[in-house]
């Protein structure tokens, strides 16, 4: 049985993508606790952080580097946060590897929580 975010990555369940390509997809989280909250996920499967190896680097090199880009993109062209859960302690939920990109302008007087 696939993980949901392999789904997911397959288009066995839909999401509304911010990016894809061979390696790795951005989609918009369904419960955003910030005005942009994407999450963005290797289409291999990599349980967690704690599992990464050497060989991943690569990928998740690529990642990060994809996160400026599809900030700036989607309204956030002034910074964001970049969040990325591993293991229990760390309040993972789903255990597919995926990083959480938050960022947009808070409401006026608000200072950004997220």
């Amino acid at each position: 049985m696939q993980c949901l975010f392999c789904k997911i990555a397959a288009g066995e369940i839909p999401a509304k993508k911010a990016y894809e390509d061979e390696e790795m997809l951005a989609f918009h989280d369904i419960s955003p606790r910030a005005p942009l909250h994407l999450l963005v996920i290797p289409k291999l499967h990599i349980a967690s952080l704690q599992e990464a190896q050497a060989e991943h680097a690569p990928l998740l090199g690529r990642m990060m580097v994809r996160m400026t880009a599809l900030a700036r993109d989607h309204g956030s062209p002034e910074g964001f946060r970049l969040i990325v859960n591993t293991g229990k302690v760390g309040r993972q939920e789903v255990y597919h590897l995926h990083m959480h990109l938050m960022g947009g302008q808070a409401p006026l007087g608000a200072s950004a929580s997220f």
